[in-house]
């Protein structure tokens, strides 16, 4: 439905280990691509997923001017956010610095049961992540953020409570990739269907 540019769709998540080979825009992610969220969008908070550009920017001024004459950005970053729904400790697990969850089997008067651990050490593990939604030039087009290095630095807070579900709180930060291709694609690219595979 036009206009296509304004794109009222939620988009969702899939994790890898870091370098996993991105898929191509009207594929299924496969390999080691994982789908945040037994669901994925379906396990996903109503405020959806947020990806935001932040930055710092230093405006030089001089003794002989009254307004700025140059603009330096010294810092920026990248995040991608959103409160997953779903506390299966597969998914839990995955926002506690991915420990191994383990599934003990029932025996003889004991149920079975999984496990995983909670505390999350100095060390922070990172994936590669793919944000993929629909594309703004055409109904059933593709768009996705390929971003070769996160971590997950938000602190999920679930609250049991009657009456509502507890989520998960996710701020996947971007790190720079020391392998990139150029400079410009350390925080990896954006990329948009706009034609049909001949």
């Amino acid at each position: 439905m036009q206009p296509y540019e304004i794109i009222v769709s939620p988009f969702q998540i899939y994790l890898a280990p870091v370098g996993e080979p991105f898929s191509l825009l009207d594929d299924v992610p496969a390999g080691n691509w994982q789908l945040l969220g037994t669901s994925g969008k379906k396990n996903y908070a109503e405020d959806g997923v947020t990806v935001t550009h932040e930055q710092t920017i230093n405006q030089i001024r001089t003794l002989g001017t009254t307004g700025p004459i140059k603009a330096v950005r010294p810092e920026e970053n990248m995040t991608i956010e959103l409160i997953l729904m779903d506390c299966s400790l597969e998914h839990y697990s995955t926002l506690l610095n991915d420990p191994t969850v383990n599934d003990i089997a029932a025996g003889a008067g004991t149920p079975g049961y999984r496990e995983m651990t909670l505390r999350q050490g100095p060390n922070v593990v990172t994936f590669s992540l793919l944000c993929k939604g629909v594309s703004p030039y055409a109904d059933g087009w593709y768009m996705q953020y390929q971003i070769p290095v996160v971590y997950q630095g938000g602190n999920p807070a679930p609250v049991f409570t009657k009456g509502a579900a507890a989520g998960l709180a996710c701020n996947f930060m971007a790190l720079e990739d020391p392998n990139a291709g150029t400079e410009a694609e350390r925080f990896g690219k954006l990329i948009a269907q706009d034609a049909e595979a001949e």
